[in-house]
């Protein structure tokens, strides 16, 4: 069993419970559900750097990241770094986020953000809605080609963007559709934690051009992204770079005037 089997087994149980808890009804009535959402695809698609800057404060592969900062300090700080989006990881257990992180960078800034999270299920999508995200993310790998189309179609209806992740070729074929925005090629192998540029590499032949194509882990410095923009990449995501230093913002900011040189 993988990392991603063993997440994915865990976040069953996880939704079960809070539905049992919260009724749709109260994710659909709250404050921020009728709230006008802004597209990350449109900012990348008009971005000199693409930088997705990501809160993080652990992992399953390098396990504490950073404990110490405050999620309202690192979306105020990554604003005014001009990044493109935030993802903000909101699972527990492996990555030591919440739904309270969502809502608190929400209160904190406007850049769209994206909810980073293991959707196995409409509820989740909700709840993303319900708690100030523009965009969700869906991962090829624990979902079928049937889930990515009610998924992402289901998040079109709320106005949210999709970003829709994969590892290899096969994830990519079966998830080629008209309701996602973005293609995300990950550049950890899941089974090793390897990272690799090359993944994103390959594949991006592969990803028809109207869909914004977004280029994740591994992703450390200025070289990685000049390396993968001649690929056509127009989008970046950054988390453990960012993370690990004292001051997230400042450090995106420096990165991203380096970059646009």
């Amino acid at each position: 069993m993988n990392i991603l089997d063993k997440i994915t087994l865990d976040k069953r149980k996880e939704v079960e419970l809070r539905k049992s808890l919260i009724p749709v009804s109260q994710l659909e009535h709250s404050v921020l559900f009728e709230r006008q959402t802004v597209s990350l695809s449109n900012k990348l698609r008009n971005s000199k750097s693409g930088i997705i800057a990501e809160h993080k404060r652990r992992s399953p592969s390098k396990s504490v990241i950073n404990n110490g900062l405050n999620v309202q300090d690192v979306a105020t700080g990554y604003e005014k770094a001009g990044v493109c989006g935030m993802s903000v990881l909101t699972d527990g257990k492996y990555f030591g986020g919440s739904l309270d992180d969502l809502l608190t960078a929400r209160a904190s800034c406007n850049l769209p953000l994206l909810r980073k999270e293991f959707i196995i299920d409409e509820y989740q999508i909700l709840e993303a809605k319900a708690h100030g995200a523009d965009v969700i993310l869906l991962i090829a790998a624990i979902l079928t080609r049937k889930e990515i189309k009610q998924f992402s179609e289901f998040s079109k209806s709320l106005n949210l963007d999709v970003l829709l992740e994969v590892h290899n070729e096969e994830e990519l074929q079966k998830s080629i559709m008209p309701s996602l925005d973005m293609l995300g090629v990950n550049n950890r192998n899941l089974k090793t934690f390897e990272v690799s540029l090359e993944t994103s590499k390959s594949l991006s032949t592969l990803i028809p051009n109207n869909f914004v194509k977004v280029s994740e882990s591994g992703i450390s410095n200025i070289d990685a992204i000049k390396e993968l923009q001649p690929f056509g990449y127009q989008g970046f995501l950054i988390g453990e770079n960012f993370m690990k230093t004292d001051n997230p913002g400042a450090n995106a900011k420096e990165f991203i005037k380096t970059l646009e040189k």
